[in-house]
């Protein structure tokens, strides 16, 4: 539900299951429960699901544009179904390329893999930002 619905800071989920498994998973469950007003806000956005989760088409459609647009600048993307990329394939270190996005107000993740960033989907306007950017960046390391 967190991610679907744009609400993933709440951290919230749903299980449906036999009942064994749901007892199973009581024994592990955390110790701490969701707050009233979490689980209101949570309710109210299953009212609204249809509308939340016609951005679920949107986000993948946006997904596999940038990811083609990484490719097509030469780099490696691997497959995902989740909100992010994780691509490789430049020429200088994950660090570097990190802090030159930076200094063009891109902020990216470096995952610690070397050789590999990581970038969240966003809007088609900030992901145009991010691209520009990363083709500046790529230009600058050919010349």
């Amino acid at each position: 539900m967190s991610k679907a619905f744009s609400f993933a800071g709440a951290r919230v989920g749903y299980l449906l299951a036999h009942p064994s498994v749901v007892d199973a998973m009581m024994l592990v469950r955390l110790p701490y429960h969701l707050s009233t007003l979490t689980q209101g806000a949570a309710l109210v956005a299953l009212d609204f699901k249809d509308e939340l989760l016609s951005g679920v088409a949107v986000l993948r459609a946006e997904r596999d544009r940038v990811a083609s647009s990484l490719r097509e600048l030469g780099l490696t993307v691997l497959p995902t179904q989740a909100n992010f990329l994780l691509f490789s394939g430049f020429q200088t270190s994950s660090p570097q390329l990190w802090q030159e996005m930076l200094d063009r107000g891109i902020l990216i993740r470096d995952v610690g893999l070397s050789g590999y960033l990581r970038t969240t989907i966003g809007t088609g306007a900030e992901n145009d930002k991010f691209l520009h950017a990363l083709r500046e960046c790529l230009a600058k390391e050919k010349s």
